[in-house]
């Protein structure tokens, strides 16, 4: 006999409806009542209401596909959702294979007893959901990067020719009296505040004025030494992580300096705002206006479209490197691991880095003292 789940669990069929009432329009109701449920059991697991909403997105794809409630589902209709969405939709690879996770793990929640929800379709439908995805008709994930190959660093060469271009763009509506100079200037700020830093979109436009400091044992770069990142990547279920980076290129504080205490005070919203990028109309910028200022920038220069805002974070490490960077210094910048202890360093070191080879500058190593390395975590430091 199929169980009916334990009725307390978050998402269990017994909270979301009630046994052996009859329902107006069954198929509907029934579903809709798993989806809520399963957003509920998700909720429970700390996961983002985003991440929720488009893997529902993706489960109601599947069943309009199907045309078919989740209780009728067989493999072979998964086969041939994946088949349209690769061979004639043209997605790629890792999008199909998300929309495939998204929809197996709806399978697992219905089909797991503790939910009940099994139980209920066999008492109302006279069958019961199924998981339709297995190792053999789904695509593994063997590779760790599966990024576009068109998606790339910008040469330095490209980037100064789209920073170049963005200043172009501010100077050229300010000198014909046009409204609009302001905005064109805080992204052309924004985008090399960005490289200076590889940050993520989000990242760059979640940023306050606040999250920028001074690096007391770097006093070349004045106030804009540090930059706190309080909103970056979240792992699953976790919130978004913090990292603090270090400023490592002079000109970086020059731009900060301009933009903070010259051009943003005109910012209509600046004096009620925190953001260190306020729009014209609100409090702050969302991450897509960054992307498509960038896109507009890139297609008037000719540049090729695999270069997105992604491409300055990528820009940031390769020429991080390139210019000899201890590698070491750049990972704990991008993205501090968990557990790195006590990278021990030698007291007399010389600024020509070689990479896997060198040392860290001592006014970035901020010798001989303990330093925190841009990491959240109090264990992960860098100690001369």
């Amino acid at each position: 006999m199929v169980g009916m789940g334990r009725d307390g669990a978050p998402g269990s069929a017994g909270l979301h409806l009630a046994a052996g009432v009859p329902l107006l329009h069954p198929d509907e109701q029934v579903f809709a009542a798993m989806l809520e449920g399963w957003r509920a059991q998700q909720l429970a697991r700390n996961l983002a209401p985003a991440t929720i909403g488009r893997r529902e997105a993706m489960v109601r794809a599947f069943a309009a596909h199907a045309d078919a409630m989740p209780w009728q589902w067989g493999p072979g209709m998964a086969d041939e959702w994946l088949g349209e969405l690769r061979a004639i939709k043209g997605l790629r690879r890792s999008t199909v294979r998300s929309y495939a996770s998204s929809v197996s793990a709806f399978c697992w929640y219905v089909t797991d007893p503790a939910y009940g929800w099994a139980g209920q379709c066999q008492a109302r439908f006279g069958t019961h959901p199924v998981q339709v995805f297995h190792e053999w008709n789904t695509a593994v994930h063997v590779q760790q990067n599966e990024a576009d190959p068109r998606k790339r660093a910008f040469t330095l060469d490209e980037l100064q020719a789209l920073f170049d271009h963005a200043d172009e763009q501010a100077m050229r509506v300010r000198g014909d009296g046009r409204k609009g100079w302001l905005p064109a200037f805080r992204d052309a700020a924004a985008l090399k505040v960005a490289y200076g830093f590889g940050l993520r979109r989000t990242e760059a436009a979640m940023l306050d004025v606040a999250d920028l400091g001074p690096n007391p044992h770097a006093p070349e770069f004045g106030e804009y030494g540090v930059c706190q990142v309080r909103f970056g990547k979240a792992m699953k279920g976790s919130p978004p992580k913090h990292r603090s980076v270090l400023t490592v290129w002079e000109w970086v504080p020059q731009v900060l300096a301009q933009w903070i205490e010259e051009a943003r005070p005109l910012m209509p919203s600046a004096g009620e705002s925190a953001a260190l990028w306020p729009s014209e109309r609100g409090s702050r910028i969302g991450s897509g206006t960054l992307h498509k200022r960038l896109g507009e920038y890139r297609d008037a220069l000719g540049l090729d479209e695999g270069l997105d805002f992604h491409s300055l974070r990528r820009s940031y490490v390769t020429h991080l490197i390139e210019g000899g960077w201890d590698p070491l210094f750049v990972q704990l910048l991008l993205s501090p691991p968990e557990g790195v202890r006590d990278v021990h360093h030698e007291a007399e070191t010389s600024g020509n880095l070689r990479a896997g080879g060198g040392y860290l500058r001592s006014s970035v190593t901020q010798m001989p003292r303990r330093f925190d390395a841009c990491s959240a975590r109090g264990d992960a430091r860098l100690v001369a």
